[in-house]
Order: structure tokens, then C-alpha cells, then sequence
């Protein structure tokens, strides 16, 4: 079976892991603070906070921002649910805007056009999707932001290691924070990085940081510094004694237990050791794909050789997708397709959202077929994957 994404599990990775497990701390142990750093280093942003899986990363996020039920949030209708969902999780309202035909990813002008359509003040942020691993050009985005004061939450889960090259001609890695209030990363088995289940938020901002280490761990804090109630009522007396006893800790807000373990995170430690290995090695396949498929008549578009992108996917836009589809299944050949838009999902239908609302993403979907991409591919299976869509089409 060639899947359509895959973990890389080494003897390493599992030595590292087995340490973890014969250490003091399952959870809430020294090694999330070392992931964290080790991450925020990797990707070039002051802060990261360990969650428990991408969806809460979002979920975090959009309570850190401060959404809701008077919120309107913009975002791309070609990615995954979550992306969408984040913003339903705390009241607010979804509104989808549509797909650049040539990146699949949100197409800025068109969502210049959604904003401006409406009431001034309307948006009070966006969530740009790094879709497949390529960069979303968070400098142009920056750009329309500060003119709707909108914040920028960066779906990065395809794109650890991915990058733009902004104006100047500088390098900015997906996840630094230079342009974005908060990004986040997902560490599900089928990403660049994984720990089973598990994500990761970054952020430039202290104020934010400090939000999300509050709400990922039941909105409680240790911090004597920020305590609300008084001394004599920490020690349980009117007498005031002086100090905090050893104890005492207070919930100041709604909070949730999105908390990371310990041995994920020495396991996300192994593997970000070999995160640029991997990255190179996802380029060279989506090379061979490219140059296997360039100017073959069903082939509508593909990912192609994109500086910066990271190759989380390596999607083709074929003609007959079903067929080609059923075809490489029976071939033990596990392709996928990335995504339904999220806009016609029952939920979002429900909503008020129809077929026809934005074109371009349903015309991708129409088309698309994400190919297996993952470092141990090997030149002998993608050969294979090459020729079985070559010989459909024969």
C-alpha cells in the first residue's frame, strides 16, 4: 500500500521517546519547554506554546483574539474544517472568500473585494491558510490587514519549514511572526513533524503568549504576580500572613485542558532534528512529479516548483479525477483529495452557503487529487505512482 501521506519513525525517535518515559513527568515536564524552544528556534518566532492536537491550537488562538458571538472572521473554503470551525467553537461567523486559480490558496484581491463590500469595521480578522505547504504572501495580506484593523491568525499546519520571500528580497518562514498575531501547527502523523497528535502556536506577541499558557491549562495561573484575590483569603483566613502559601493558584477564566505531553515532545524534538532532511527530500519528489507530468495532456495543473513551498501535498488537476481515483485504489495506490470545500459542507450550508458562491475553489475541486508525498517515498514507488497515471490515461 503506497498511502497518500505516512510517518517517519526512527530508532532515535523511539530512544528518545523511551527516555521520556522513564523520566519524572508524563505531562508538564521540562521537555514541552525544550520542544517549545526547539520549535521557535526551527521557525525563527520569539514564543511557541505546545497544544494538544491543531484544532485546539486554532480554538486557543481564536479565544486569545478575543472572538466572539460579534465576530466575522474571513478565511479560504479550500482546507480543512478545523480552520473554519475555530471560529464557530466561540460564536462568531465564518465568512469564506475564494481560491487564487493558480496558488489554491486565498486569493488576496478577491478578499480585498469581500471587506470592502461590507460595512466598514465589519471583519475583525482573517485566517490565511498555508495550503499544501506553499506560503501564503503574508506581507501583501499585512498590508490589507492594517487598513480593516484586522488581526492575522496563519493556518501554517502544511507548512513547517515553508517561506516567502517578501519585498525586500528577505526569506520570512511561515510561523515567524513578523507578519501574523499568532500561527499554528498541527504534528499529526501525516505532517512534516509528528507526535502522534499534537500542535503547536507561535506568536512575536508577550501578551498573547501569556493568554494562550492561561487558557491551554484550564484558565489557571501559578503567577503570584497576577493573583486576584488577597493574601488572607489564599490562607484560607482573614488574618493577613504575608505571603502566598505554597498551594494556592486561581482559575480567572474559562480555560481548557489542551495541555502536551512529555514524551510527544521528546519525540517532536527527534524529529525536528531531521525537519530540513525532510523538506529537501519532499522537493526532490515534487521535482520528479513536475517533470513527469509536464506537458501531458491530462493534466490541467500542478503543484509544480514553487521556491519556499514546504510539500506538505503535491496536488495535479487531472481530467476524469474519479476514474483515476478508483483506478490507483485498486492499485493499493492511496491518493487523496484535499479538499472538499469547506463552504459546502452540510454544516456550512446549513449557514446559508450554496454551490456557486465561489467559483474558483469549486472548480478546483472538481479536478484535484493530492499524490503520495511523504520522505520515505521511494524512488521505486513513485516511479510506480507515475506510471499507474500514465497508463489510466492511456
Amino acid at each position: 500500500m503506497i498511502p497518500y501521506g505516512k510517518q517517519n519513525i526512527t530508532e532515535e525517535d523511539i530512544k528518545a521517546v523511551t527516555e521520556a518515559l522513564k523520566g519524572d513527568f508524563l505531562t508538564q515536564g521540562p521537555t514541552i519547554l525544550a520542544f517549545e524552544k526547539a520549535f521557535s528556534d526551527y521557525i525563527g518566532c520569539k514564543y511557541s506554546v505546545a497544544v494538544s492536537n491543531g484544532t485546539a491550537a486554532l480554538h486557543l488562538s481564536a479565544l486569545a483574539l478575543g472572538v466572539n458571538e460579534n465576530s466575522k472572521v474571513l478565511t479560504t473554503p479550500i482546507t480543512f474544517a478545523a480552520s473554519a470551525n475555530c471560529i464557530r467553537y466561540c460564536g462568531g461567523e465564518i465568512v469564506f472568500s475564494d481560491i487564487n486559480e493558480e496558488t489554491y490558496l486565498i486569493d488576496i484581491p478577491q478578499l480585498k473585494k469581500v471587506i470592502e463590500s461590507h460595512p466598514k469595521g465589519t471583519f475583525s480578522g482573517v485566517i490565511p491558510v498555508d495550503f499544501a505547504g506553499r506560503a501564503v504572501n503574508l506581507e501583501a495580506l499585512k498590508d490589507l490587514a492594517n487598513q480593516h484593523n484586522l488581526w492575522i491568525l496563519e493556518d501554517a499546519c502544511h507548512a513547517p519549514g515553508g517561506y516567502f520571500i517578501d519585498s525586500k528580497g528577505t526569506k520570512q518562514n511561515c510561523g515567524n511572526g513578523k507578519y501574523a498575531d499568532l500561527a499554528i501547527f498541527s504534528f499529526h502523523p501525516v505532517k512534516h513533524i509528528a507526535t502522534g497528535e499534537g500542535g503547536m502556536i507561535t506568536t512575536n506577541d508577550e501578551k498573547l503568549y501569556q493568554k494562550l499558557l492561561t487558557l491551554r491549562t484550564h484558565g489557571i495561573t501559578r503567577d503570584k504576580e497576577l493573583f486576584q484575590n488577597t493574601v488572607a483569603f489564599a490562607n484560607g483566613t482573614e488574618k493577613n500572613e504575608g505571603s502566598f502559601p505554597g498551594w494556592y493558584m486561581e482559575m480567572q477564566e474559562l480555560g481548557y485542558n489542551y495541555r502536551f505531553t512529555d514524551f510527544q515532545a521528546a519525540l517532536g524534538i527527534s524529529q525536528l532534528k531531521r525537519a530540513n532532511q525532510g523538506i529537501e527530500r519532499r522537493t526532490a519528489i515534487a521535482a520528479k512529479y513536475y517533470e513527469s507530468f509536464l506537458g501531458e495532456d491530462f493534466i490541467k495543473d500542478q503543484s509544480g516548483i514553487v521556491e519556499g513551498h514546504a510539500y506538505h501535498l503535491y496536488v495535479i488537476k487531472v481530467k476524469d479525477r474519479l476514474g483515476l481515483y478508483n483506478y490507483l485504489r485498486e492499485h493499493n495506490i492511496f491518493a487523496q483529495i484535499h479538499y472538499i470545500p469547506c463552504h459546502l459542507m452540510p454544516y456550512y450550508k446549513q449557514l446559508g452557503w450554496k454551490t456557486g458562491d465561489l467559483p474558483i475553489a469549486e472548480a478546483y475541486y472538481k479536478d484535484c487529487i493530492s499524490l503520495p508525498m511523504y520522505p520515505t517515498l521511494t524512488e521505486e514507488e513513485q516511479d510506480f505512482v507515475i506510471r499507474m497515471i500514465k497508463e489510466y490515461y492511456v
